[in-house]
């Protein structure tokens, strides 16, 4: 009887050290780093100056008026639903796939001004594994700056420092790419304008 007392005190005593730290210090510690990087913990969002929110930087958003950036495309439900998140699962062998990619290709070529064999960045005629990648090539974005320039009644330059400013570097400098925020370059096209 001794032993099983001694053992009832252990597992109680183990159950309250673990819902204190598990259900009170675990989550005041998670609330309080959400708190120290609020931009972060509460979606990254972009508030323009009258107070509305205008997006995430971390949700792509589609424009497809000729005055703005042309994010990629999207297999996320209706396009960019994030509530659909995700890709086409269409296959290399896929013949939808491939009359997809070639239509976004000639598409592109048109919208942009663009010779009918002058290359194509891959980022422009295919969706993201999310279907919602807020970001395009420096490439991409380079191809659509003279459209985007005429549009604007901007100088070139302009348009080209706005590229540079909203490129968003590699994680940790050497993972992945470069990638222009399409949601913040049109924004700020729009107070440059």
């Amino acid at each position: 009887m001794k032993e099983f007392i001694s053992q009832l005190r252990g597992a109680i005593l183990s159950t309250v050290v673990l819902a204190i730290v598990c259900c009170g210090i675990y989550p005041l510690v998670v609330f309080g780093l959400g708190r120290a990087f609020a931009d972060k913990a509460d979606g990254s969002i972009i508030v323009d100056s009258k107070g509305v929110i205008r997006g995430s930087r971390l949700i792509g958003q589609n424009f497809t008026g000729a005055k703005y950036f042309h994010p990629r495309p999207s297999a996320a439900g209706n396009g960019y639903d994030p509530t659909s998140s995700g890709g086409s699962n269409l296959g290399p062998t896929s013949q939808k796939l491939r009359d997809g990619i070639a239509q976004n290709v000639a598409d592109y070529r048109s919208q942009n001004g663009l010779a009918t064999n002058a290359p194509v960045p891959a980022d422009a005629v295919t969706a993201s594994a999310s279907g919602l990648d807020p970001h395009i090539s420096v490439e991409n974005a380079l191809l659509q700056a003279p459209r985007v320039t005429k549009e604007h009644g901007m100088k070139e330059d302009e348009v080209r420092a706005l590229i540079t400013q909203y490129t968003d570097t590699p994680d940790l400098g050497f993972l992945g790419d470069a990638g222009v925020n399409v949601l913040r370059l049109n924004l700020a096209l729009d107070g440059v304008k």
